[in-house]
């Protein structure tokens, strides 16, 4: 199909009048909506809650394992000077 024959489809389809929309329809969209966003808003909750269980988690553990202190030595050092 060329270009002037596409064009002049979308116009007559553009100017005829839009085909009626089902009464039940605006509910059930509306419904849909409130349920999405719900479920949005839990999924972002909870994606909260786990990064804060995971930062006290993190603190616990750097607190306890004090990852900063340098090791104690296995080793004795050499005696000299005796």
């Amino acid at each position: 199909m060329s270009r002037p024959r596409r064009e002049a489809a979308v116009r007559r389809i553009m100017e005829g009048t839009p085909p009626p929309v089902p009464p039940e329809l605006s509910a059930e969209a509306v419904r849909r909506g409130v349920r999405m966003l719900r479920r949005r808003t839990v999924a972002v909750r909870l994606m909260w809650l786990l990064l804060f269980a995971a930062t006290v988690a993190f603190v616990v553990w750097a607190v306890m394992a004090r990852p900063w202190v340098e090791p104690p030595s296995v080793t004795t050092p050499p005696l000299t000077g005796w």
